[in-house]
């Protein structure tokens, strides 16, 4: 009669296939597509780095503006012959002049040059925070799916077990079953209710940087929609390694970011160069009484002698920042080609092992555990027996889960690497 219970109990456990908790009430059920257009609306980082775009090509039209002249205008403010304030008349005294500062050298465009090379390069940081913002999206969003997958058999072996160790309980003391039966099932329950706290947690961290992704309230509980038959027609040789690399070089933002600072540091010093070239003031002035003339009209220009002060220091501290952007530009190149060769490698590495894998292997070890089961209502094998193949059962499900998690990410480096979504 025992045995048939539990028969039943854990019977009734398998051909539901998991009997989940209540879903969270603000669980969303989301694709990836609808993942991705959620957070190009609403991320709060792509946001501001919207906004620095166009702080940096207001810095343009700054460059772009010329100096503004200078008006000086000077009146008599008290005569002493005449103990007067502001004298008017034959007496007074007022000077007016007029002053333009005129760059020379080029440094008005070599400003602008460098404005607009500003404005590019904060471009490619906003599209590289884009790119890594949106590989953390994809990557979290496939690894949530899949350990979610691995949830579902803790939920399902911890609630046979529990209700397992129920009729243990009830039958105590009859003599059905030993002590040592009972503690093994309890130390093995014990085992996976840790196990699935950590995954959990995993989880839970997961969702966490997800939600911060895609800027959805702290409530929101993400459940991802994966279709299996899309992800199983990925296929990393669908493009050689060379079409890889030359995608890279063109839109592997950081690449751009490192060409755009050599070419920044190289306006730099040009710029630097000109400032060692003096300004030229022009001006026009009068003077009503102050001269051997009255009513004088007169011309000027000024410039500083560049003697002492030629802007060396400024000169070499900007050719030595050529040097060292053009050492970091060759060094990220190198480091974009290493990136996607070994992506590429490890797509090849994780599609072999995954293509290893037989598609029934799955539903076959569903129907020997059903098998096992019945197996232990006639006493063929052991409580003991049933548990280790039990847990054969999770080892192997969250094997198969993991190998097609790290086959998925293999794919998604790829993108990530080259700057391109070959695979979707």
């Amino acid at each position: 009669m025992f045995n048939k219970w539990i028969f039943l109990v854990i019977g009734t456990t398998l051909f539901n296939v998991v009997l989940e908790a209540q879903p969270h009430q603000d669980t969303v059920r989301l694709t990836l597509p609808e993942a991705e257009k959620m957070f190009l609306d609403s991320n709060l980082q792509l946001l501001a780095g919207r906004y620095s775009i166009d702080a940096s090509k207001a810095l343009i039209l700054q460059a772009r503006l010329w100096p503004n002249p200078n008006l000086n205008v000077s009146h008599g403010l008290y005569s002493g012959e005449l103990n007067k304030f502001f004298p008017t008349g034959k007496n007074d005294e007022t000077t007016v002049s007029l002053s333009q500062l005129i760059l020379l050298a080029g440094k008005r465009n070599k400003q602008i040059k460098l404005a607009q090379a500003g404005a590019q390069l904060t471009e490619y940081q906003f599209f590289d925070l884009l790119r890594t913002l949106k590989y953390t999206l994809r990557t979290d969003f496939f690894h949530i799916y899949y350990l979610q997958q691995s949830s579902k058999v803790y939920d399902e072996e911890i609630k046979a077990l529990q209700q397992i160790v129920t009729a243990f309980n009830e039958q105590a003391g009859k003599g059905y079953i030993s002590e040592k039966e009972v503690i093994r099932i309890r130390a093995q329950l014990y085992t996976f209710q840790g196990e699935y706290s950590d995954l959990l947690s995993q989880i839970n961290d997961l969702q966490s940087e997800l939600r911060l992704v895609l800027q959805v309230k702290p409530t929101l509980y993400i459940t991802p929609a994966v279709d299996s038959a899309v992800m199983d027609m990925l296929d990393p040789g669908r493009y050689p390694l060379n079409t890889l690399v030359d995608s890279a070089y063109h839109n592997r933002t950081d690449l751009q970011i490192a060409k755009a600072g050599t070419n920044i540091n190289k306006l730099n010093y040009n710029y630097q160069k000109a400032l060692a070239v003096p300004d030229l003031t022009l001006s026009v002035g009068y003077d009503e009484a102050g001269s051997f003339l009255t009513n004088y009209y007169g011309i000027g220009a000024a410039i500083d002698l560049p003697f002492f002060n030629r802007n060396q220091g400024n000169i070499k501290s900007a050719k030595a920042q050529v040097a060292s952007a053009i050492a970091t530009e060759k060094g990220t190149q190198a480091t974009v080609e290493e990136n996607v060769s070994a992506s590429l490698q490890k797509a090849f590495t994780q599609q072999k092992l995954y293509r290893t894998i037989d598609p029934k292997f799955y539903g076959d070890f569903a129907r020997l555990l059903h098998e096992v089961v019945v197996n232990y209502q006639k006493r063929n094998i052991s409580l003991l027996d049933f548990l280790d193949f039990y847990d054969s059962y999770k080892q192997n499900t969250l094997q198969l889960n993991s190998i097609q998690f790290n086959r998925v990410s293999a794919f998604e480096d790829i993108n990530f690497y080259t700057g391109t979504n070959f695979f979707n």
